[in-house]
């Protein structure tokens, strides 16, 4: 069993259900086999520019 975990960056990745998360990562509320979880991932990070990025090229004058 995996759960799905996403960082303050909005990175996402996969983690075993048993295992205690590593510091700055933090559940994101799919818990799965590892296929189902990597499918998930796969449909919702559609942007894989970390958070601090995205908001920086938001407020740049392009």
């Amino acid at each position: 069993m995996y759960l799905v975990v996403r960082n303050d960056e909005e990175q996402y990745s996969i983690w075993r259900a048993d295992r205690e998360l590593p510091a700055g990562w933090y559940p994101e509320g799919r818990r799965g086999s590892r296929q189902e979880c990597l499918d998930h991932i796969d449909a919702v990070w559609t942007d894989m520019r970390p958070l601090s990025l995205r908001r920086r090229l938001a407020g740049a004058d392009v």
